[in-house]
């Protein structure tokens, strides 16, 4: 159900009260353990599950396992705009100065977003791989103003694996038993120490964009382009990419403010800096029939949103035709190398990979499982259901293995300026060529013995049962790709619609998403059969 204020703005009540936000960093008592989830460590200061010593124990663990792996290159410290980040990003500097970690900072303390420490982990290693960089990341994504969040990249640039979290976070929990063994000193110290390097983040990365999109179509095409970092780390980061690459760039919301008090409402009434959400988007949206492309990006910059046509595409619909596009379109990337999707994007990218004679790369939900390939050249794009992708750099070699909004937004002007027609249109042709579908998510509350029940449930079960009036034909709990558990359940049905239940790994969520190709009465089916279906 739609909150009666999705899509306004938030009344001034409702704002995060910023002092006592960073006054219980430091303050409040811890009651949640270092918990990795999809995308790093999350939680508030309010509810004592991300406070000063959870971001230094995490920070400390990072220094003594980088020491194990004989990591000796530098160290790319980001950070976002929420409230606690840049407290948490004093907190780390602190503890990594200490630890003598050379540490490359954004100069004249910018914002830095995500798939920049990725772009530059990967290529100082591409140029010292006898010295190797990885980085720290403080930033809780497109979570509400009062979380914050600390994630690590290794040396691949992209989110750490189960093995590397699961270290981190068990060595993290005993230095918070025992705080005496996180080294730290004075931030003041540790700003001016000899390791901490004040860096420009933002000239390489806006100069090496040319070699993943064709910035110089869209400058021929003289495209009027509108950008809402929606307060994010990317803020400062457009106009420079404008005048480096000559585009006709409106960035048309300078503003940070930690409160987010010029953000939109998203559907549950919560202020959410989700680019995917229509109700988060809704400022944009309004103005987006002014340019011909649109596009919006989340706090740390890893996700994207484009409005096209003057309409927010659903983020299925936009890889879908990113993903038919560049397939087509670059022709040195590797002929055997797969697309990659998790298995809750939409099956309208699996008809298209095949009509391009690609394969698909099924896993579960999470970054994570892209990295090797994007690294390698085996997966020639990754994506998520949740507006989050990356691909390859034209010439087939490895751009971020992390995802980036700022490729994906200016993918959709490369595409408008090379076809001479917008996203919107192309996905209009796709749905006309393999079938168009209706595509959901529900978020509920989720309790431990339905956890309980997805983790141990039996996928035998669900075949030749009826759901939505369908024939279930197959029901997996590993994904096709790599096997690996996708922490919940899938369910497919004989005219290719299907669903998912998933627990969520960065919220107290259940998350139920459904497709159908059978119209809306077929979706809405699914959603209520589904639960029944599952849990009884």
């Amino acid at each position: 159900m739609v909150h009666p204020l999705a899509g306004q703005k938030a009344p001034a009540d409702q704002l995060v009260n910023l002092p006592r936000l960073i006054s219980d960093y430091y303050t409040a008592e811890i009651t949640a353990p270092v918990a990795f989830g999809t995308s790093g460590h999350r939680g508030s200061s309010f509810t004592g599950s991300f406070n000063e010593l959870h971001v230094a124990a995490v920070t400390q663990a990072v220094v003594e396992y980088r020491t194990r792996q004989g990591y000796t290159g530098p160290l790319f410290l980001g950070y976002d705009t929420h409230g606690l980040s840049e407290a948490a990003f004093r907190s780390a500097l602190e503890v990594l100065a200490a630890g003598n970690v050379v540490t490359h900072i954004h100069d004249n303390g910018e914002y830095t977003p995500t798939p920049v420490v990725s772009f530059l982990i990967i290529n100082h290693n591409r140029q010292n791989p006898s010295a190797l960089a990885d980085g720290l990341i403080i930033t809780p994504s497109h979570n509400p103003p009062q979380d914050g969040g600390i994630k690590y990249n290794p040396p691949h640039g992209g989110p750490a694996d189960v093995d590397v979290t699961g270290w981190i976070e068990k060595r993290a929990g005993e230095l918070m038993a025992d705080a005496s063994k996180i080294k730290r000193i004075p931030f003041y110290k540790a700003i001016a120490a000899s390791t901490t390097k004040a860096c420009d983040f933002i000239r390489p990365f806006a100069r090496a964009l040319g070699d993943v999109v064709d910035m110089e179509a869209m400058k021929g095409a003289g495209l009027k382009l509108a950008a809402d970092p929606l307060g994010g780390s990317g803020v400062h980061f457009w106009e420079p990419i404008a005048e480096e690459w000559g585009l006709n760039v409106t960035v048309v919301n300078k503003v940070v403010d930690a409160t987010f008090s010029f953000m939109t409402l998203d559907s549950d009434g919560v202020i959410r800096m989700d680019c995917s959400s229509p109700y988060a988007m809704t400022g944009l949206i309004a103005m987006g029939g002014q340019y011909d492309l649109a596009f919006g990006n989340d706090p740390d910059f890893d996700r994207h949103g484009i409005v096209s046509g003057g309409q927010l595409m659903n983020p299925n619909h936009y890889l879908a035709v990113a993903i038919n596009y560049l397939v087509r379109n670059r022709p040195n990337w590797p002929a055997q190398a797969k697309v990659g999707k998790t298995l809750v994007s939409s099956t309208i990218i699996d008809r298209v990979v095949a009509a391009a004679g690609r394969q698909v790369y099924e896993t579960p939900v999470g970054f994570k499982w892209f990295v090797e390939g994007l690294s390698g050249g085996t997966i020639l794009f990754g994506g998520e259901e949740s507006a989050g992708a990356s691909y390859l750099k034209k010439d087939g070699s490895t751009w971020t293995t992390d995802k980036d909004g700022f490729c994906m937004a200016l993918l959709g002007a490369e595409i408008i300026a090379r076809t001479g027609k917008a996203p919107h249109e192309h996905y209009a042709d796709i749905a006309a060529k393999y079938g168009d579908s209706l595509y959901s998510r529900i978020d509920t509350g989720v309790t431990e013995a339905q956890k309980a029940i997805l983790k141990n449930i039996d996928t035998s079960k669900f075949i030749n049962t009826v759901c939505a009036g369908q024939k279930v034909i197959s029901a997996y709990t590993t994904a096709p790709g790599n096997n690996a558990s996708i922490g919940g359940l899938k369910v497919v049905l004989e005219d290719g619609s299907w669903f998912a239940m998933r627990p969520s790994g960065t919220e107290p969520k259940l998350k139920l998403y459904t497709e159908s190709f059978s119209g809306e009465a077929t979706l809405k089916a699914m959603a209520a059969e589904a639960p029944k279906l599952v849990f009884g």
